[in-house]
C-alpha cells in the first residue's frame, strides 16, 4: 500500500479551486487501486493534509498524471499559502478493530508486537 499526503497552508479559495479540488477528488476515486482517503487539519499551524491511500505505486501515479491535477499544481500559488508533498510506502497498519483499515486484503498487524 502506498499513500500521498499533499499538506498545505490555505490561501484564498474561490470557485476555480472548490471545481478542480471535487474533479481530483472525483479522478482519485475511479482509479483502480484507490483505497480511500483522509483530510487532518493542524490548525496551530495553519496547515491541512489530504491523505489519499493507494494498492500500488501505479495506481498513485495515474492521479499524478491526470490533467486536472496537472492544472491544479500549475495553479496553486493562486490559492495557496505553500504546500509539500510526502508519497510514502505503508510498511504497517495495525489496531484494536474498531476503525476499518485502508488495505483489507492483507491481514492486518493488531499491534501484539507494536504497541498502539
Amino acid at each position: 500500500m502506498y499513500s500521498s499526503t499533499f499538506i498545505f497552508r490555505a490561501g484564498q479559495y474561490d470557485e476555480e479551486f472548490h471545481r478542480l479540488d471535487q474533479q481530483i477528488a472525483e479522478a482519485a476515486r475511479v482509479i483502480p487501486g484507490y483505497l480511500g482517503e483522509e483530510t487532518w487539519e493542524n490548525a496551530s499551524e495553519g496547515l491541512v493534509q489530504n491523505v489519499y491511500y493507494w494498492e500500488s505505486e501505479e495506481a498513485l501515479l495515474q492521479l499524478i498524471r491526470h490533467p486536472v491535477h496537472a492544472e491544479a499544481k500549475a495553479r496553486q500559488a493562486r490559492w495557496l499559502e505553500g504546500y509539500r508533498v510526502v508519497i510514502a510506502r505503508v510498511m504497517r497498519e495495525y489496531g484494536d478493530g474498531r476503525i476499518a483499515m485502508r488495505n483489507q486484503d492483507h491481514p492486518a498487524d493488531h499491534g501484539e508486537d507494536h504497541p498502539a
